[in-house]
């Protein structure tokens, strides 16, 4: 499976849902939260629900759709309510937003222990993406992650436009079109934490989704800063995402080669290609190149899934 677009549909609206599976996203986020009006939140539920099941096995162009869930925050009356109605068609992954931090995920994750139990899911199926930064407190504890990682931790991303709004920031980026100060700490600590703990790195959205030339140039530059993949907000703007995060054809083979290398050759965890050392780390990125499905998070640096006592 590929990472590269991760694109929010609202779970309120079948036609934005059934564009979003048309899109050729590698990933479609029903959305729960922030796109759905709360008069219409039990419709969204039964919507995303159906919508769920009926592309359990859906594939796109030899791939497996991903499909995850955006839920709504754990300090507000509306997310366990959320779970419940979703995890009958058993999503891969649950977006977790204003996450406080790592308690936050555990949580979370207790919570999905007993719906998986109660539901015959297998346990630890579903796993989670929490935005690290919508908060003040959050945005400077990202680094907490590396000190307790879930076992259903999959991924991190962040959100420029929300912190934004808590902060009180009337701009986020300067006047080159770069970050500014607050928000490039957020974007890096996201980046370095999730690739420290071998963890999905997702960007934020990217504003002006109708300026192509804007999107392409952030894309290209999220991509050759290491994130994996990108948050989108239209379905016009994953072509854009997905080739840029498309490797080229030197970067598929060097990953070829260094999948080979560790199947031939391995020796205590390392191998070399030409005299180049070659870490499990670059294994894995390997393995997410080239699309092959691979857990990701080490089993040694997990933490169990059960809800603890």
């Amino acid at each position: 499976m590929y990472y590269r677009s991760w694109l929010l549909a609202p779970a309120d609206s079948e036609k934005r849902l059934m564009r979003a599976a048309e899109s050729g996203a590698d990933i479609v986020v029903v959305d729960l939260e922030g796109t759905v009006a709360t008069l219409g939140r039990e419709q969204a539920r039964g919507l995303a629900a159906e919508w769920l099941a009926a592309h359990r096995h859906t594939v796109i162009d030899n791939r497996r759709l991903g499909r995850w869930v955006r839920i709504n925050p754990l300090d507000s009356r509306m997310w366990r309510d959320d779970l419940v109605a979703v995890l009958k068609s058993v999503p891969d992954g649950i977006i977790l937003p204003r996450a406080a931090g790592p308690e936050a995920v555990r949580h979370l994750a207790a919570e999905l222990y007993e719906l998986e139990q109660h539901g015959h899911i297998p346990g630890g199926s579903i796993k989670i993406m929490p935005i690290v930064n919508e908060t003040a407190r959050a945005a400077i504890s990202i680094a907490d992650y590396l000190e307790a990682p879930h076992q259903r931790l999959a991924g991190m991303t962040w959100n420029a436009e929300t912190m934004a709004a808590s902060i009180n920031a009337s701009r986020n980026r300067d006047a080159r079109g770069g970050w500014t100060d607050a928000f490039r700490f957020v974007r890096a600590q996201t980046l370095l934490t999730a690739n420290a703990l071998g963890l999905l790195a997702v960007d934020t959205f990217r504003a002006s989704p109708a300026d192509d030339k804007i999107l392409k140039a952030a894309a290209r530059l999220s991509h050759a800063d290491g994130f994996i993949g990108m948050l989108a907000s239209q379905p016009s703007q994953v072509p854009v995402i997905n080739a840029a995060f498309t490797p080229s054809a030197e970067a598929m083979d060097d990953a070829r080669e260094i999948i080979a290398a560790f199947e031939s050759e391995r020796r205590n965890g390392v191998t070399s290609i030409d005299r180049r050392i070659i870490a499990p780390g670059q294994l894995e990125a390997a393995k997410r190149l080239l699309g092959i499905d691979e857990e990701p998070v080490q089993a040694e640096r997990r933490m169990p899934v059960l809800r603890p006592a």
